[in-house]
């Protein structure tokens, strides 16, 4: 299944160089703003979102903010990719819930060697969550089975 990543930024270039670079391994969707982004979440949940800071009208970091917020968005991976250099907005996206912080311009090989990185991670950690799952279902139905012989055995030793 092909994996879709969302690209916001509201620099068309920027736009067009990340959608250059991933679009042969994944359905990107490029996006000018963070509205359009929240307006694409209402029909389809992507599997990772690029995100700049410096937008007009909501900047990356608000967007990240309803987006960690919204119990639907909340656990979509997002990677800010922004021209910002400085230290202190890479603390903040991090302290938001930003899986990385890329400082454009990234190198193609870069941003896909990442972008691979984090969704295989995420492809694993679900999973080994459906595996520790279906594990523990299977421990409650050995343990009710083992508290039904207990009762059985309880009340045949009363009869």
């Amino acid at each position: 299944m092909e994996k879709t990543i969302l690209v916001v930024d509201d620099n068309t270039i920027s736009l067009s160089v990340a959608e250059a670079a991933l679009e042969k391994q994944y359905r990107v969707i490029p996006l000018s703003s963070a509205e359009k982004m929240f307006a694409i979440l209402e029909k389809i949940t992507p599997d990772l979102i690029l995100l700049d800071i410096e937008m007009p009208k909501m900047d990356g970091f608000e967007a990240m903010k309803l987006l960690k917020e919204s119990e639907s968005y909340a656990g979509i991976p997002v990677i800010f990719l922004t021209g910002l250099t400085d230290a202190v907005n890479e603390d903040h996206a991090i302290e938001l819930g930003a899986l990385d912080f890329f400082v454009k311009p990234i190198s193609e090989p870069v941003l896909l060697n990442r972008i691979r990185n984090y969704i295989n991670i995420d492809e694993q950690v679900r999973e080994r969550t459906k595996q520790l799952i279906e594990r523990a279902e299977r421990l409650e139905r050995k343990l009710a089975d083992v508290r039904r012989g207990f009762i059985l055995l309880e009340a045949a030793l009363r009869a």
